[in-house]
């Protein structure tokens, strides 16, 4: 079985992943997720990326809503409000248990990649889903209202802010989780994707940990990126905002060219016109509405790296 491994943030590289593994002959994926948004919120271990590639691998994400799970009900943010509680986070009732979970598990000493792969048992999750490091790495956003931890500038002041610089604090000193490596560097992996997730704030703290960084430098297989510009603009969140924050044009030549030390090859979205690249690159609809959506996506990505790996070019 073909194996591919997929470094992603949340909803996109969900959508990403959902598609690989559903394709007719489906390859062995391995997911390395982001955690640099993993937080504390009301005592409890929230980690939002992860818990969206849980939801969507295990059908159970709120398709309409783009996070969180299907049917949730809200009784217990109800209760908070009405004690004064913070509330700008939103909990679900259901959500509440991967939490509640993850923080008993983590206290007890369970590192959290065994307590995700534990969570993706359960659901019965084909793919594997692993966080990016067992050690706690932050993404801090300097804004011109002074620096914020992620999830404050993310959910509690909607990326308002103008952001300046980002830096990912203990990114230095973390070490890969168990199995990243080794997904990266396994030659029997055959493409490495970078799912068209926030390059920023969501593929930039994977590649902050210096033996991810290592891995992907001396590995075998093509790696390619898939643009999260689609006809000039970010399809979902802060992308096209910061990017033109840090002066630079939005386009998918400027992503190409902020992961240009790692990608061998980038798959670019037909409504945007490209000139000046200097490494192989491929068109598609890279729009991912549904699951037919999905797994073209994820077929035009493989169909490149194969591309790139035949033509020597990597």
């Amino acid at each position: 079985m073909r194996k591919v491994t997929v470094l992603t943030g949340g909803v996109g590289g969900a959508k990403l992943v959902l598609g690989l593994t559903a394709l007719e002959f489906a390859p062995q994926v391995t997911a390395i997720v982001n955690t640099g948004d993993d937080f504390r919120h009301l005592g409890l271990a929230v980690s939002p990326d992860i818990d969206t590639l849980l939801y969507v691998l295990s059908g159970q994400d709120n398709r309409t809503q783009g996070w969180g799970r299907e049917g949730e009900s809200w009784s217990f943010m109800a209760a908070l409000r009405s004690l004064g509680g913070a509330d700008w986070f939103a909990l679900g009732d259901g959500d509440l248990a991967l939490h509640i979970l993850r923080t008993s598990r983590l206290a007890a000493g369970e590192p959290l990649s065994e307590i995700v792969a534990g969570f993706a048992r359960s659901w019965n999750i084909a793919a594997r889903i692993l966080p990016m490091s067992d050690d706690p790495v932050a993404t801090m956003i300097d804004t011109d209202e002074g620096e914020l931890a992620f999830q404050d500038y993310f959910v509690a002041r909607q990326c308002r802010p103008v952001a300046r610089a980002i830096r990912f604090a203990g990114a230095a000193g973390a070490r890969p989780a168990p199995g990243v490596a080794e997904a990266i560097l396994d030659p029997e992996t055959d493409s490495i994707l970078i799912a068209p997730s926030n390059p920023w704030l969501s593929v930039d703290p994977i590649l902050a940990v210096p033996e991810i960084a290592y891995a992907l430098a001396t590995a075998t297989a093509p790696i390619v990126a898939i643009s999260p510009i689609v006809g000039g603009e970010a399809v979902k969140g802060p992308t096209a905002k910061l990017m033109r924050e840090f002066g630079l044009p939005v386009t998918t030549e400027a992503i190409a060219a902020h992961y240009a030390r790692v990608i061998d090859g980038i798959l670019v979205d037909g409504r945007d016109t490209v000139s000046g690249l200097s490494l192989p690159y491929a068109v598609e609809d890279t729009l991912m509405r549904d699951l037919t959506d999905r797994k073209r996506v994820a077929a035009a990505a493989l169909d490149l790296a194969r591309t790139i790996a035949c033509s020597g070019q990597h």
